[in-house]
């Protein structure tokens, strides 16, 4: 039986997929390795010969899958869709390469305090925790604040959830302040500025674009990505007068869509919203992301990667780096980044790993 870390020491990676969105509590762990193995081994599924199946891993809900072929590997990444048979419920998987750094894992602090008061909160989130499985959950902090990991699947899904939480939430305060005014006429005023007050804390969760448009959830290295290397993006608004409202939280970017120009056909904002899931989802199989850690550095030394990543940025534009305190992010294809890599080792003076 393989293990990651001889996975990651060898050539097997090459021929590794991870596979992410396993239905977790349904099955013991070694019926689903079977199950794992058999949708992987189909031929319908662009499968092969499987070597081994690496399950449970660190990351609830995700495998790693190793492929006596690396042709197998590259295959079974390239088809879109991958369900799981009728027993484990048409799980949908995301099926990415075992180098891929960006996909296999992600983590987000969400702030639920505006769901209720404590007891309601841990209500909810044992009701989370049911509905999504494969998300790890940190103890609900006095504040409300609550800290989540796993697949990028399974927090999109999390997110979705709780923002039509959040729009039941609005409707039902709409519909109590419409309530208000028919029988509590002998304190308007009062009753007025409670109202509203619980309006606003609500409608922070629920932009009025989410609510008269479309929304979608991405990663934060994909949307960066798709927003400043790939002119899709911008020219597709453009060209379907679609209004754009981006928030980036952490791993997770949200964005709103919505007609901006009166008369627009309402279908177009739907079918911006699908074409940008499938460039993300191509850029989800095609970019990799290479990490400089400047935490812990001399000031010299991060100087020296700062220069020597924007020395080379001309040459690589098809590579697309975001500087932060504590390290720098290099997100482009599996060879620019590699190269990207060894061309800033070189200039600080560093051998490549």
């Amino acid at each position: 039986m393989a293990s990651v870390l001889n996975v990651k020491e060898s050539k097997a990676s090459e021929r590794t997929v991870v596979v992410a969105g396993l239905p977790v509590g349904l099955f013991i762990d070694q019926l689903l390795v079977i199950l794992v193995k058999r949708h992987f081994q189909d031929i319908k599924n662009e499968g092969g010969d499987v070597e081994d199946v690496i399950y449970p891993t660190r990351t609830k809900g995700v495998a790693y899958v190793v492929f006596k072929e690396k042709k197998v590997a590259e295959n079974v990444i390239r088809q879109k869709k991958h369900r799981l048979g009728r027993k484990a419920g048409h799980a949908e998987l995301t099926v990415s390469h075992f180098s891929d750094k960006i996909f296999s894992s992600v983590s987000a602090i969400l702030d639920l305090s505006v769901f209720g008061n404590e007891a309601t909160l841990e209500t909810l989130v044992k009701d989370l925790k049911k509905k999504i499985p494969t998300l790890s959950f940190s103890p609900l902090k006095p504040n409300g604040r609550i800290t989540v990991e796993g697949s990028f699947l399974a927090v999109k899904r999390l997110k979705e959830s709780l923002l039509v939480r959040a729009s039941s939430l609005l409707e039902k305060t709409r519909n109590f302040t419409s309530e208000g005014r028919k029988w509590n006429r002998q304190n308007p005023q009062k009753n007025l500025q409670r109202s509203n007050n619980s309006l606003v804390s609500v409608r922070t969760l629920v932009p009025e674009t989410a609510r008269n448009g479309e929304m979608l959830v991405l990663d934060t290295d994909i949307f960066l990505y798709l927003k400043h290397r790939c002119e899709f993006y911008e020219s597709t608004l453009k060209k379907f007068h679609i209004l754009s409202q981006e928030k980036i939280d952490g791993e997770i970017t949200t964005i709103y869509l919505k007609n901006f120009q009166v008369g627009s056909q309402p279908n177009n904002v739907k079918h911006v919203k699908e074409l940008i899931e499938e460039w993300s989802h191509a850029l989800h199989l095609e970019l990799r992301k290479e990490t400089f850690i400047l935490k812990g550095k001399e000031n010299r030394e991060k100087r020296m990667i700062k220069s020597a990543c924007e020395q080379l940025s001309s040459r690589y534009p098809g590579v697309f780096m975001s500087f932060y305190r504590t390290h720098i992010d290099i997100i482009g294809s599996s060879s620019d980044t590699y190269l990207f890599k060894k061309g800033v080792m070189k200039l600080i003076g560093q051998k490549v790993s």
